[in-house]
């Protein structure tokens, strides 16, 4: 060392202890669980000291764990110097009040919930993204504030001087009115973004632009996989929830067909209502897909649990009508009987890898297919007086062949199936 040694700067991780409730219902097993609750410390900044679990039937009404196992929270907390706990599950208000009251300042006791919505944070890059988060913390801060002015209250009940002021109370109330100002005010502003987003969704759906979104759970290699079809420079990372906002790209199909492809955020299980409900503009890219291809960690132990967690938030959003094509990525980090396996209980699921290229270019043929399936190809004969709607059908669609004629022209189009029926008067097919 030198005569003036290097001081570090990056503040130091905070200490985690983790808490699961097994016996619950629920799909996933509490080891597993807490290994993803382990991995979303770690992409907020926070390191796992130890864990603690309990089986219960159900939680606790007033400390959501038992009484026994508070006891064994405060040891622990003291014993490893830990600096956050973290639930696996929701707490209610009262439950997070009682528990930081049991284990002492400056401890904090969060959520599942809660650390999800501080990762977002911190990941939200554009203005639409930001105010979304801004919103589902709020709405989650709310009906939280009563904790954080718990002891002006107390002067107020214990009587004497000092206690006619009522200080708690007010500012509890003025801070309450504020935010759900400030709510208000978010909701507008989203509403807004969603309305313009609204305009340019109907821009493309009047053109013959195949729509495919990537939906999938985080982490499962969305971003890589669209880096690797189109080019694109959408940032890929190893971490959970490494990109939040959507990017479109557009992709240039053999044969001769334009797509859009759009990488959407990355859903997980236990995903947060109010963050499924703040992002249901952005996520309404899925739903007005003509394509959804459902992209899976091959590798992942529980892939599996992470198809049902992505299916059921599709169902959540209104958009488990549209059609899926299953895509199994990563799988240069399995063996070839992993493969076969997976390919036995997924039949019609496409397998390859972002990062090696292996399969990518079986899964651009197979989007040429889901593509063009959803085509009719139609013979129509119109009136050169009929101008607009002319105009309309060579926007939305592909001319394969036309013939002029002296009052009109007769036309031979492939089109998006979902326009078909604007033109069934002109048709000679039928």
């Amino acid at each position: 060392m030198g005569r003036f040694p290097l001081v570090p700067t990056l503040p130091a991780a905070e200490r985690a202890l983790l808490v699961g409730v097994e016996g619950l219902q629920g799909s996933w097993p509490v080891d597993r669980s807490l290994d993803e609750l382990s991995r979303l410390a770690a992409t907020a900044g926070a390191e796992e000291v130890a864990r603690l679990t309990q089986r219960l039937e159900r939680p606790s009404p007033r400390t959501y764990i038992g009484s026994g196992k508070v006891e064994e929270l405060c040891r622990l907390v003291h014993a490893l110097s830990v600096d956050v706990v973290i639930f696996d599950d929701d707490l209610s208000p009262s439950q997070q009040a009682n528990l930081e009251r049991a284990v002492g300042e400056p401890v904090k006791i969060i959520d599942r919930t809660a650390l999800i919505l501080d990762i977002f944070g911190l990941h939200a890059t554009t203005r639409e993204g930001r105010l979304q988060v801004q919103l589902a913390q709020l709405q989650y801060l709310l009906p939280r504030l009563r904790g954080m002015w718990s002891h002006l209250a107390k002067e107020q009940t214990r009587g004497g001087i000092g206690s006619r002021f009522g200080q708690g109370e007010t500012q509890l109330e003025v801070d309450r009115r504020l935010i759900r100002r400030r709510i208000a005010t978010l909701k507008r502003e989203l509403e807004l973004l969603a309305r313009r987003r609204g305009v340019q969704a109907k821009v493309r759906n009047d053109s013959a632009m195949f729509r495919i979104a990537l939906a999938g759970y985080t982490n499962a290699g969305k971003s890589s996989l669209l880096n690797a079809l189109t080019g694109a420079a959408v940032l890929a990372q190893d971490k959970l929830f490494a990109t939040l906002d959507p990017t479109t790209r557009a992709f240039h199909l053999p044969g001769g067909r334009d797509v859009t492809i759009t990488d959407t955020v990355g859903f997980i299980q236990k995903l947060p209502h109010g963050l499924v409900e703040a992002f249901k503009s952005t996520l309404a890219e899925a739903r007005e897909a003509d394509l959804i291809a459902v992209v899976v960690d091959a590798s992942d132990d529980d892939c599996g649990r992470h198809i049902d967690a992505v299916m059921q938030v599709l169902r959540e959003i209104g958009a488990s009508s549209t059609p899926t094509l299953m895509v199994f990525n990563k799988i240069d980090q399995i063996d070839a009987d992993a493969v076969r396996a997976l390919s036995h209980r997924y039949p019609d699921a496409i397998f390859c890898s972002a990062l090696t290229g292996l399969g990518i270019e079986g899964l651009v043929s197979r989007l040429s297919e889901e593509a063009a399936r959803q085509d009719d190809l139609l013979e129509l004969v119109m009136l050169y007086s009929e101008g607009t709607a002319i105009s309309l059908l060579r926007r939305i669609s592909r001319v394969i062949a036309e013939e002029y004629g002296e009052r009109g022209v007769r036309l031979v189009v492939k089109i998006p199936h979902r326009y078909s029926a604007r033109f069934a008067n002109w048709r000679t097919d039928l």
